[in-house]
Order: C-alpha cells, then structure tokens, then sequence
C-alpha cells in the first residue's frame, strides 16, 4: 500500500523537474499514465516528462470539440519535443449523439462525460499513477489538492499542484517553448471549442453554466 502522506512530504521539497523525475524513479514506466489538453500551461508538463523520460505516451483525449487551434499547437509541440501521442476518443455512437443533441447547450455534464470522463476510464485500470497538471490557483476545487492523491483506484501526481500560471508562463519563456494561439487573444483556459470563450484563468470555461470542472478530477 502506498503511502501519500510519505510521498507527498518527500516531494514538497523537490522542484517540479526533480519531481518528475524522482517519479519515474519510484514507480515503474509503464504504470504511470500521462494525460494532456494541450492547453494554455500544458506544455510545462510535457517538457518535464520528455526532460525526465524521452518519448513515453502522451494521452490526448479527442473529444472532435477541439479548438483547430489546439489541434495544430499538438502537433507543433509533439515536432519540438519529439512526443509520442495517444489519441484517445469516445464512443462513436455516443459522440455523434451528442453532436446531434448539441448537448454542451442542453446538458453539458453528460457531453463532458461522453466525450471526456468515460474514454479515459476505459484505459485509467492499466496505470497506478495518473500525471495531470493541475494547479491549486485555478479553481476552488483544486486549491485542496496535494502533490499526491488517491482518486479510486489510480493516485493523481500534480507535480506543479503549488506553482502558479505566472511561474508556468516563466518556465515556458526561459525553455523557448511557444504558447497556445488562443492565449494572446485572451484566451486564459481552453477546452472545447463551445465551451469556451475568452477570460482570465478558468473564468471563459462553462461560463454562465455553473459549472467549472469536466469530471475528470472531481
């Protein structure tokens, strides 16, 4: 049984570089899952994982609700960093219903879960570690979070869980790396192309919705 609360105190104190590398260290390769929106902060993330171990999978969930944008940006930064990317796509059955539904308009809990919660579960019982790049300043929910957290049966790594987005912003300017097309034209969090609009941090998401998480998460 692994311990987080011994866990979490022994990577408080590292940097989020020897963080992740001090991962691939603890827990075997292939039981550690990494998962990317290819979103605004994203790219710090994927470059400590490529610093810490070139080339392992990098999971994509393909909603069809992607930004060309955010297509485009995956592609640039799977070239610039050498990524090898898993798509990972809903039922198709169940995406093209919620294409005819439209149902980010009449319920989007369920859209999110089609196209998001449910294709990720599927291969979630293959891994022991999920890596995600959450942090504690982008909502209510996340500023509870720890280094290391049970969610079910997988424990969740947020290696950048106490940084924020100026730190991240900063590391991305100081390794050269290119920002998301969207964030220069106000775009502070990018999820699916009707469900998000223009806003600081996570404030253009499910905006006017009442609701600020996918299920992915929670």
């Amino acid at each position: 049984m692994t311990n987080l609360t011994t866990l979490n105190e022994k990577y408080k104190k590292l940097h989020p570089m020897d963080r992740m590398t001090q991962l691939f260290k603890d827990f075997d390769a292939q039981k550690i899952l990494v998962t990317s929106s290819f979103g605004v902060t994203s790219p710090m993330v994927l470059h400590l994982v490529q610093q810490a171990h070139p080339q392992h999978p990098i999971h994509f969930i393909d909603t069809a609700y992607h930004f060309d944008e955010t297509l485009a940006y995956k592609e640039r930064l799977a070239q610039l960093f050498g990524l090898h990317i898993v798509d990972v796509k809903p039922n198709e059955h169940k995406n093209n219903y919620s294409q005819k539904r439209e149902l980010w308009r009449t319920n989007p809990d369920i859209c999110c879960k089609i196209n998001k919660v449910q294709p990720l579960q599927r291969i979630k019982g293959n891994y022991d570690i999920w890596v995600s790049g959450l942090m504690k300043s982008q909502s209510d929910h996340r500023k509870n979070l720890d280094i290391f957290q049970q969610k079910g049966n997988i424990i969740k790594f947020h290696p950048i869980i106490d940084m924020d987005e100026a730190e991240a912003f900063l590391y991305m300017q100081v390794y050269q790396i290119p920002s998301h097309p969207l964030a220069e034209q106000g775009y502070g969090s990018i999820g699916c192309r009707h469900c998000t609009k223009q806003g600081a941090c996570r404030l253009g998401r499910w905006a006017s919705l009442g609701k600020t998480e996918c299920g992915l998460h929670l």
